[in-house]
């Protein structure tokens, strides 16, 4: 079922986007070759429709799979995989979640792209450091003018434990070759 709305609730665009009674989609994590720059990652909606972005080589993890791990663990009804999820294209959505000076992104996806932020950073480092992870998190938020989310029921760790162990699902992944994830929000 599809409902016509106004996505200006959530950013500025006008279509169709699912209702959020039960949507999910399969990432379909394509390598490209060794010397290539970036991998491709398709979005399959479980309606058959699908949009699909560049994922840039950046040494560790890439940022949309973080995404996967982030929303795939905390409840996170409008985060980036939510909204591709219910039919939103991801490119679009990807340019208005990363816009630091559009205030009408909606609080959670502002929050899941804060998280994925400081989550990244602590792959990067090596070593999760939880003070850091939430620092990085709290200010990521603030420069948005919105509130951190709240993980006082969730330890951090368990993203930082997720990440790695996708990490190294998607090391074993031989060029020309793909990762499939089924993805549903758990909100």
């Amino acid at each position: 079922m599809t409902l016509q709305v106004r996505f200006s609730h959530y950013f500025s665009y006008e279509g169709t986007l699912r209702t959020a009674a039960r949507f999910a989609m399969k990432l379909i994590a394509e390598k490209a070759g060794k010397a290539d720059r970036y991998d491709n990652l398709r979005y399959v909606r479980d309606d058959g429709t699908e949009t699909r972005s560049p994922m840039p080589r950046q040494g560790t993890l890439p940022h949309d799979l973080v995404h996967y791990v982030v929303e795939s663990t905390l409840p996170l009804e409008f985060g980036f995989l939510s909204l591709v999820a219910r039919g939103a294209d991801a490119l679009f959505v990807m340019e208005t979640v990363h816009d630091r000076n559009n205030p009408a992104v909606e609080t959670e996806a502002v929050q899941a792209e804060a998280v994925v932020e400081a989550l990244q950073t602590q792959l990067w480092s090596g070593e999760f450091d939880t003070d850091a992870f939430l620092e990085g998190a709290r200010l990521a938020t603030a420069a948005r003018e919105k509130p951190i989310f709240d993980f006082s029921a969730i330890d951090p760790r368990i993203l930082y434990d997720r990440a790695l162990e996708l990490l190294e699902r998607w090391h074993r992944v031989p060029f020309h070759q793909s990762l499939e994830l089924d993805f549903a929000p758990r909100a």
